[in-house]
C-alpha cells in the first residue's frame, strides 16, 4: 500500500517529509545519518567515508546544512 503525502509536500521530493513548527519549512537531515546514505539516495559523491555521520562532516567542511555540501 502506497502511503499518500500531504498536499503541502513538495512535489519532487521522494517519500513524505514532515514540516518544523508550522513554518512550511521542511525538517532537516539528522546529523546521525551515514554519509553513504546519502549519497546513495541523492546519488553524489562527497568524498568521505560513507560510515561518517553527517553532523562530522558537516562541521569539518564549516557547513551549515546538507543543501550547502550537495
Amino acid at each position: 500500500m502506497k502511503t499518500k503525502c500531504r498536499s503541502n509536500d513538495a512535489p519532487k521530493m521522494t517519500g513524505c517529509r514532515s514540516r518544523n513548527d508550522g513554518n512550511g519549512r521542511l525538517g532537516g537531515k539528522r546529523s546521525d545519518t551515514h554519509v553513504g546514505t546519502i549519497e546513495k539516495h541523492y546519488g553524489v559523491d562527497l568524498g568521505a567515508r560513507s560510515d561518517m555521520h553527517l553532523g562530522t562532516l558537516l562541521k569539518r567542511r564549516g557547513a551549515d546544512s546538507l543543501g550547502d555540501i550537495v
